[in-house]
């Protein structure tokens, strides 16, 4: 505990020399600073605080020795910016500040964290669970908590303003599997897959509640109380006109958060949602680990569906606004996610797009409803195959066009929803049920009573009903 004060002392000592420093931020890099004389006495402090064995991070190895890094604990903790924000007159708090540098050189590392910030508006404490990421929204003082050093934000120009991030929807999970890489940005990340794609398991639920286009705006990692890689490039942003006093209009910039949007009265049945189709994602993936190739099958079915639905997602802006360029191709994404699910292991190749077209019409209803999905499904085959075989496509009026690719969206994403429900445990094939029900009354009463059984007390935000 003396070590510990000592170090919060000579934190306060270095930054009450620091008003002795020049005024011009240049002047004083990181680089500067770890040069004079007064560096030294705050460098044996660290020591003293935080032993090498238990804080290795902190540390680097210099001539044969192990030496406090000054990138870390200047850059990283925040303290070469508080240190030239008092050279510059700034009124700053410096005991906050001690006690951020004292927590940072001295408490355990944490694990890295990722995080996706999501379009959308939630309500204010937000706290969902989804596997093992986390739904949630925060204040603007708790967004800051994450970093190393609090009591700064807001004083740093051109730094992010976190009140543009209260009602944001973020998406987060641990990553033990994952080193600290403070590298920057992170969205495309050739390390692995994209990032919609890795965390299929959790943005799955929230496409499948609405029909409202959700997509991720940023990805990025959290060290808690050491790095919080966010800033303000990585934040969508619109200006919005307000009218204060009458005739005097006033600008001010605003999140741009589209479409997927829950209200207070919402939240409750949104909870409930994720928990059950969390749930039934949840049983088919633990075929991954059966015995068995059909459960295995089954969970690489479920993930390649939602992989290729969720890249569809990400590449329409808005609800009808898909670049031209790319319209056609999205229809390889939503074929591939139907036939991932509609195909059977013991299907043959003949005849496979029929199949598809009559299994996937047999999760719907009215008999209306059928010959409209099979109609969509045919169209949506037929567009593929002349893309993929280099085919002239029809001139098709854009409007017409980006009509049917959002009514191809919504049955696709209907088809995975209703698939989760339907799904049987253990080594049965959903398919023949569906080929059944084509053909026999009672056998499509046995798709029909689940999946109304599931929306009547689970019901997504559009409010299906079987």
């Amino acid at each position: 505990m003396e070590d510990i004060s000592q170090l919060r002392q000579a934190v306060l000592t270095w930054l009450e020399q620091a008003r002795n420093l020049p005024s011009i931020p240049q002047a004083i890099t990181d680089v500067a600073l770890a040069a004079r004389p007064e560096w030294e006495a705050l460098s044996n402090a660290v020591v003293l605080a935080a032993p090498i064995p238990d804080h290795r991070d902190l540390y680097g190895k210099l001539t044969g020795d192990w030496l406090p890094r000054w990138a870390v604990l200047l850059s990283a903790s925040g303290l070469g910016d508080a240190t030239r924000l008092v050279a510059q007159g700034t009124v700053v708090p410096v005991e906050e500040v001690a006690d951020s540098f004292v927590a940072f050189c001295t408490a355990p590392a944490t694990g890295v964290e990722d995080w996706l910030l999501l379009t959308g508006d939630l309500p204010e404490g937000t706290r969902i669970p989804l596997g093992r990421y986390t739904l949630q929204t925060f204040t603007a003082d708790e967004l800051a908590q994450l970093g190393p050093m609090p009591a700064l934000h807001g004083l740093q120009p051109g730094g992010l303003d976190l009140h543009l991030l209260v009602g944001a929807p973020f998406i987060h999970a641990p990553n033990p599997d994952r080193m600290p890489d403070r590298r920057s940005p992170h969205w495309f990340d050739f390390t692995g897959p994209r990032p919609e794609a890795r965390h299929w398991r959790a943005l799955l639920p929230l496409i499948l509640w609405s029909d409202d286009l959700l997509h991720v705006d940023t990805v990025f990692n959290v060290e808690r109380g050491r790095y919080f890689d966010l800033n303000q490039n990585h934040v969508p942003t619109t200006f919005q006109v307000y009218e204060d006093r009458p005739g005097v209009p006033e600008e001010a910039e605003v999140r741009e958060w589209r479409g997927f949007c829950v209200t207070p009265a919402e939240l409750p049945r949104l909870q409930a949602f994720c928990t059950a189709v969390t749930a039934k994602i949840d049983a088919v993936m633990d075929g991954t680990t059966s015995g068995r190739s059909l459960p295995k099958k089954r969970a690489r079915r479920l993930e390649r569906a939602a992989r290729h639905l969720l890249q569809a997602y990400q590449r329409t802006h808005s609800d009808t606004g898909v670049w031209e360029q790319e319209a056609d191709e999205l229809h390889l994404d939503y074929v591939i996610a139907l036939e991932a699910l509609m195909a059977s292991p013991n299907d043959k190749h003949e005849g496979i797009s029929e199949k598809i077209r009559t299994r996937t019409a047999a999760l719907f209803p009215t008999p209306p409803l059928h010959e409209r999905v099979k109609r969509a499904v045919q169209k949506a085959y037929s567009t593929r195959s002349k893309y993929v075989h280099g085919d002239l496509l029809i001139d098709q009026e854009e409007s017409k066009k980006l009509a049917e690719l959002r009514e191809l969206r919504l049955i696709v994403r209907q088809v995975v929803l209703r698939w989760l429900i339907l799904t049987p445990d253990g080594t049965k094939d959903l398919t023949p049920r569906l080929d059944a029900a084509a053909d026999c009354t009672s056998c499509a009463r046995a798709i029909d009573e689940p999946l109304r059984a599931f929306f009547q007390e689970t019901p997504p935000q559009d409010d299906i009903r079987a």
